[in-house]
Parts: C-alpha cells; structure tokens; sequence
C-alpha cells in the first residue's frame, strides 16, 4: 500500500489523544459527566442539557465542568463519542454475518441507527450538537468521525483499506448521518433510511481491489 494511503488509513482509526492521559479519579469524574448528559439528553433532548445540571447529576463543581468540556456543544458531541464506542463494543461481540463486505456494513449501521431509534431524545441532542459544531469542537467531531469510521472497518473485516475503499467509507458516513437527520425531523421512515444505507454500502464492494478483474 502507498505511504499516504496507509498514513490515511491509520489517521482512520480513534487516535491517541495528544494530551496527557487522564488519571483513574479524572476519568471516573469524566464518565459521571457523560453518564449525566446521555441521561438528561434521553428524558428531554437538546434542551434538557443544561451545564449547571449535568454539573449536579454528576457531582462535579460547574467550573470542573468546564474544564473538561468548554460548552454544551463540546459536551454532547464527546457524548456521541463515548456511545459510538459503546456500541463499537457490542458489535464487537456480536458481529455481523453477512457474506459480503456491503452486507456486513449495512447490517452493523442499521443495528447502531436501531440502538439510537430506542433512544429518539438522545439521538436528537446528539446529532443537533454535531450538526452545530463549529471550528473549536473539531476534536471531537473527529473522534466522532475516527469512532464511525473504525466500526465501518471492522464490519468490513479490512486493517488496511485502499484509498478507494476509505472514500467509500466517508460516503457511507456521510449517509448515515444523513439519514440520522432525516429519520429524527420525520422526513423519512425507517424503511427509506434502511434502503439508503444499504445502497451506500454497495460502494464497498464496487472499490474492492478485485472488483474489475
């Protein structure tokens, strides 16, 4: 593989964060914080995530909170982080069973659209708060993005993916996101988003190495 396809795939990946690891009691406040905001976002959504009150449900001092997270934006997004991971987890356990790449990849991002359609409220603030993201929340967009992406190529079965295949990838996410948005302002059903998804995934097996031999 060239050097910049592997340097594109490996940027693909969750990356390392560049700043020092967090020590057990900072990552156990982190996750309170988390834990707070997917809960309050569940019950009512963009709005019912006000700092003051994560900072209370999480029981740390509202300036704390700040500190980890500079807005409620920064918050919801590194929100989304953490239950793509979650979910990166499950379907880690569970595979997908499909025979082709395509297969495997609608499978797995119709199971994670499903795991947000139980939790509509959330899904909401979620994606609201990445669609709002500006420049200062790029980091987390990214991980968001790097998170998407390694569950795309993990279905895919794939560690070292062509330039093609990685395009393909970035059409996929785009359209599921885009289906996200769809789906949560009721502009398309279940259905619509499912055969958008697995049209998309028809990419995959269209920039497979040996797809025109």
């Amino acid at each position: 593989m060239p050097a910049e396809a592997k340097a594109e795939a490996s940027s693909a990946r969750p990356a390392t964060p560049a700043t020092p690891p967090l020590t057990e009691r900072q990552e156990a406040r982190r996750r309170r914080i988390l834990r707070a905001s997917a809960q309050l976002a569940s019950r009512g959504g963009f709005d019912a995530v006000q700092m003051r009150e994560v900072a209370e449900s999480s029981q740390v001092a509202l300036g704390t909170l700040y500190r980890y997270f500079p807005s409620k934006i920064h918050l919801l997004v590194a929100t989304m982080q953490d239950q793509l991971e979650h979910m990166h987890g499950t379907l880690r356990k569970k595979p997908p069973t499909g025979e082709t790449s395509a297969e495997r990849v609608a499978e797995t991002l119709m199971r994670a659209f499903r795991a947000l359609q139980r939790e509509p409220h959330l899904a909401d603030a979620m994606v609201r708060a990445l669609t709002f993201a500006d420049r200062s929340v790029s980091p987390e967009v990214d991980q968001v993005s790097r998170q998407t992406t390694a569950i795309i190529l993990d279905a895919m079965g794939l560690d070292d993916p062509t330039p093609a295949q990685l395009s393909a990838v970035r059409v996929i996410e785009h359209t599921w996101h885009s289906a996200l948005i769809t789906w949560l302002s009721g502009r398309a059903s279940i259905a619509q988003v499912k055969i958008d998804i697995e049209t998309v995934c028809r990419l995959i097996d269209l920039t497979a190495p040996d797809a025109h031999k």
